[in-house]
């Protein structure tokens, strides 16, 4: 009885691939333009908006969490680091990457 209990609770859902590689894929750039050439991200005033760069490396982080498959136990760390909230972050890098 306890063996089939324990295959029905280690069920996991399988992560999605393709939202995994464009995580990877937002995160890449975007961390390589902060390491390599930060000054690309300045604002129109020629300073860092310090509030944004946080924002826009918690995106970073979590499009690098999710991209590799790393799933938190945490049910914050879990929101966090979802693409639902990285991937608007990292577009907010770009934005401030391209257009400012």
């Amino acid at each position: 009885m306890n063996d089939v209990t324990m295959i029905s609770n280690s069920v996991e859902k399988k992560p999605n691939k393709y939202a995994m590689i464009i995580s990877c894929l937002l995160a890449f750039p975007l961390a390589a333009v902060l390491l390599v050439h930060p000054s690309a991200m300045l604002d129109a005033d020629g300073g860092y908006s310090h509030r944004a760069m946080m924002f826009i490396m918690i995106g970073i982080s979590g499009g690098f969490i999710h991209g590799v498959g790393f799933q938190p136990r945490f049910w914050l760390w879990k929101w966090l680091f979802s693409p639902w909230i990285a991937w608007p972050l990292m577009i907010l890098g770009y934005y401030t990457w391209f257009i400012q």
